[in-house]
């Protein structure tokens, strides 16, 4: 971890809090909800309502999809892209969309609140390098492959370039085991906490690619210690045209949401006991140094 200069954390240095249209990632819990792609104006309409009456705090959405069969659904691109900001303009909920080509970093950006770089361009350092030219936050995926060294070392791309604004993504990696979509690495959560200044979120949707997963493993990341969840919703999941079994409908995301609430107030107050047993502790033993100093000086 030697190279991390600038993503590295380092005594003295606060954890990073990347603020975007009011909403701060790195303070309590921010969740970004939203279908895998935008599909139409009606469908990302209506799941931006649905997703900012549960809570969410952000809207993601898919104009770009690289999937990985040249026929199946690639997005609307600038229409989809368009869509999303009238969507921001209905609810104003801000917008985290893929960015996957260098030449498009600078018009997307136009749309774009949050530039989101994908699993698959992880290490596309050419795109790291423009997103980090941007000067738009960028939410940085995992890749599938990557080990924790080289995500962190991809962050150091974009921050390279003046870009501080930099949000960690996990999202699951593949491994031997193929019930999942995806291996879920909570691990790395108290890995980046330890490692790095940055802010870390959870994508439970694709990390499982299961739908019954989705609930559990976002609230695992809750008592982990996470950042911020990325949570896919559709308004209508048996209809959507990419990764139906893994988005949630409006009603479920609510549900997930109450406990999503309830969960982090109770590990508020869990931490606030811990700090002040610690503080306690603390000051009982400077009371007992202070004794065992005066029994000293007088004998």
């Amino acid at each position: 971890m030697k190279n991390l200069r600038l993503a590295g954390q380092a005594p003295g240095r606060d954890r990073s809090v990347i603020e975007v249209a009011g909403v701060r990632i790195g303070e309590g819990l921010v969740v970004m909800a939203g279908p895998c792609a935008v599909e139409s104006e009606d469908q990302i309409i209506r799941s931006a309502v649905a997703v900012k009456e549960a809570g969410a705090a952000m809207l993601r959405g898919g104009a770009f999809k690289p999937r990985t069969s040249p026929y199946a659904f690639q997005g609307l691109g600038l229409k989809g892209l368009k869509l999303l900001d009238k969507a921001r303009r209905e609810t104003g909920l801000p917008i985290v969309t893929e960015v996957i080509d260098t030449r498009d970093v600078s018009w997307v950006g136009e749309y774009a609140d949050i530039l989101q770089i994908g699993a698959r361009n992880m290490q596309n350092f050419s795109l790291l390098r423009e997103a980090g030219k941007a000067g738009k936050p960028v939410l940085l995926k995992r890749g599938m492959h990557a080990t924790f060294e080289e995500w962190l070392n991809c962050a150091e791309y974009i921050l390279a370039e003046g870009n501080g604004q930099v949000i960690l993504c996990e999202r699951g990696i593949r491994t031997f085991e193929t019930y999942t979509r995806n291996t879920l690495d909570l691990s790395m959560i108290p890995a980046v906490r330890a490692a790095s200044h940055l802010p870390i979120i959870v994508d439970p949707s694709h990390g499982t690619g299961i739908l019954g997963m989705v609930e559990p493993m976002s609230l695992a990341a809750v008592a982990a210690g996470v950042d911020g969840l990325e949570i896919e919703v559709h308004c209508d999941p048996s209809s959507a045209l990419s990764d139906k079994d893994q988005q949630l409908d409006p009603a479920s995301f609510g549900r997930l949401m109450d406990k999503l609430r309830r969960l982090r107030a109770f590990m508020d107050e869990l931490e606030a006991a811990g700090a002040a047993d610690a503080a306690a502790g603390d000051a009982e033993t400077g009371a007992a140094d202070a004794t065992e100093r005066a029994g000293a000086g007088a004998a």
